[in-house]
This record gives C-alpha cells, sequence and structure tokens, in this order.
C-alpha cells in the first residue's frame, strides 16, 4: 500500500511561483507513473500534468505547458510540481496521484486510470 503526501499550496499573486510536493511512503514509484491533477470549485477534476518514473518521459495539459514542469527525486521518492506565471484560473485542490507506469500517454490522463491519491493541497492564486 503506497501513502501520497502533497505539500507546498499556498496564496499567491498572479505571476508568482509555487513548487509542489508529492512524497510517497510505503513503497517507491520505481515503475510507476505520477499524475497532478487539480479541482476547482464546482468543477470536476482534471488533469494536470503527469511523469513515468522510469524513463522520466513528461505530459501537460495544453492550459499549463510552458509554465508548469513535472519532475522526480529518484533519491527522495518524490514529484514536484514547479508552477511559475500562476493566473487566478489556476486556483483549485491539487492532488497528486500514482498507478502503473505502462500504457497509453492518453491513459495516462484518465482520472480513473489511478489507483492512489493524496490528500491534495489548496493552490490559490489572486488577480
Amino acid at each position: 500500500q503506497v501513502q501520497l503526501v502533497e505539500s507546498g499550496g499556498g496564496l499567491v499573486q498572479a505571476g508568482a511561483s509555487l513548487r509542489l510536493s508529492c512524497a510517497a511512503s510505503g513503497r517507491t514509484f520505481k515503475g510507476y507513473a505520477v499524475a497532478w491533477f487539480r479541482q476547482a470549485p464546482g468543477k470536476e477534476r482534471e488533469f494536470v500534468a503527469a511523469i513515468r518514473w522510469s524513463a522520466g518521459n513528461t505530459y501537460y495539459e495544453d492550459s499549463v505547458k510552458g509554465r508548469f514542469t513535472i519532475s522526480r527525486d529518484n533519491a527522495k521518492n518524490t514529484v514536484y510540481l514547479q508552477m511559475n506565471s500562476l493566473k487566478p484560473e489556476d486556483t483549485a485542490v491539487y492532488y497528486c496521484a500514482t498507478r502503473q507506469q505502462y500504457g497509453s500517454s492518453w491513459s495516462l490522463k484518465v482520472l480513473n486510470e489511478y489507483g492512489y491519491w493524496g490528500q491534495g493541497t489548496q493552490v490559490t492564486v489572486s488577480s
């Protein structure tokens, strides 16, 4: 069983940066994919970014490309989401999730493909 813990959220002004962390306990991320999803008030949870742990391949939702970067630290068994040039529309609870890394790139963006989730961290961007 794996437990995921997110951290790094907060309240920032538009244009600022934040770095979210997703730490795993119970097992390593080796052989798995890790993704970030977000859920704004009144909206469905949506895909943000994903990384395949072994190869390091990364995938992004179009609205965050060029602003967000997902990365991993093998030694710390942690995945990061560096968020730059934040916009008010980025305001949401951000969740990390993990699943087996094999499968299509399309499937990595599907919420129901992930079996393990963290508790979420709030990101609020003021205008």
